[in-house]
Order: structure tokens, then sequence, then C-alpha cells
């Protein structure tokens, strides 16, 4: 696929390069003037790499309140970050990442380590197989989950115990279920969520994920 990674992350590059122009003047001249920010995430075989973005928070966010997990509302968020997070603009930078093969246009959501490491070892070690991914299957099913974590009497434990465990459960599903008809249901559904993030099309197009627990039901818009 990664030839199908190459022309889509060129082309998506190239029509893309006016609104790349506009974020980054706009980030230039507002909040702390930062327009980049490369975080280290796992990749694929367990390499570390640099993952790029668009600034949407405080230069120092990882090591304030709830680090490198973000919830709705999150006061480290900068005013313009809000828009870039809620349409996914911030992390159009990954396109370079993707042409470096780095990552994938489908696959898992590249994580840090702290995060990657609330997966179960069988988990990581099933992920670590592919190259992560701009959108894919955990990305899609838990495409709200600031506003999830965001809920009364849930955080870090919540996302440790409930969340992760689940979503680690989605990923695994990809690489056993990766094909050239994921990958482009994928990106066709990740467009479809992104213009209507409450919808349950994800469930309808691939029909024998994993069912969600009890608690994440009505959260991901399980249809009952």
């Amino acid at each position: 696929m990664r030839i199908f990674d190459i022309l889509f992350s060129s082309l998506a590059i190239a029509v893309l390069s006016p609104l790349f122009i506009l974020v980054i003047l706009i980030l230039r001249f507002t909040g702390e003037g930062e327009v980049f920010f490369v975080q280290n995430r796992i990749g694929i075989d367990g390499n570390i790499f640099g993952l790029l973005k668009f600034v949407t928070m405080l230069k120092d966010s990882p090591n304030m309140a709830t680090g490198t997990v973000t919830v709705k509302g999150d006061p480290r968020i900068l005013p313009v970050g809000s828009l870039l997070r809620k349409t996914k603009i911030n992390e159009l930078p990954q396109l370079l990442n993707i042409l470096k093969a780095d990552m994938s246009v489908i696959g898992p959501r590249p994580l840090t380590y702290d995060s990657f490491s609330a997966y179960p070892k069988e988990t990581q070690d099933i992920i670590k197989k592919v190259r992560p991914g701009l959108s894919g299957i955990g990305s899609i099913i838990f495409r709200q989950e600031e506003e999830i974590l965001s809920g009364e009497k849930r955080g870090i434990d919540f996302y440790k115990n409930t969340l992760a465990p689940y979503k680690g459960k989605l990923e695994e599903w990809f690489v056993e279920h990766k094909s050239i008809k994921v990958y482009f249901s994928a990106i066709l559904v990740t467009i479809w969520v992104v213009i209507s993030p409450e919808s349950n099309m994800p469930w309808l197009i691939f029909k024998d994920l994993p069912e969600p627990p009890d608690q994440l039901k009505n959260l991901l818009n399980y249809p009952n």
C-alpha cells in the first residue's frame, strides 16, 4: 500500500497547500507564535519518530494537567486550537510523515509512550507490525475521544482501564483485516465522520468490529 500512501499524501499536500499557508500565518501571529509541534511517537517495529502537528496547545502542555491526554475544554488549548482540533486540520502536517514512510494514510493511531503503555503487551506487539496511520479504525470510532474523557468521573483511570483496552482491540482488528478494501473504506469513512461526527456509519461499514463494553456503547454511537 506504500504506493497509495505516496500518491495520496502528495496529492493532498498539493491541493491543501493554500490552507497550509493560511494556518501557518494565523499560528505565527497568534498564541505563542509557534507553528509546528513535534512529538515522539511509537511507530512500526517500535521505532520512535517525530510526529508533526500544527500547534494547538501551550508549549509546555505535556508537563501540565493531564499530560498527553487531552479532554474537552482543556485550558491548555489555544484560541484557534479548538477549531483546528475539531476539524482535524491540526493533523494535516502528518502528510509529510507519510511521505517520509514514518506513517501510512490508514493504520493504528501513533501514540506517545505513556498512552501506548496503556495497551496490553500482546496488543502492543500486534500494533507494532504495521505503520501507524493519519487515520484508522481506532481514530474513526474514537473521533470524539476528548468529549468522552470530559464526562463526569472520567479521566486518566477511565482512559487506561476502559477506553484504551477497547481501542487496542480495534487496532488489532485493523492489523488482522488490513487490505485495500479496508484502506479505502477507512479513508471515505474518515471524511464522512469529520462532516458528521454523530454518524453511526462506521459500524455499518465495518460490521464485524469488536463489540464495545457497555460503558462505551452510547458514547461511541453504537447501534442498538
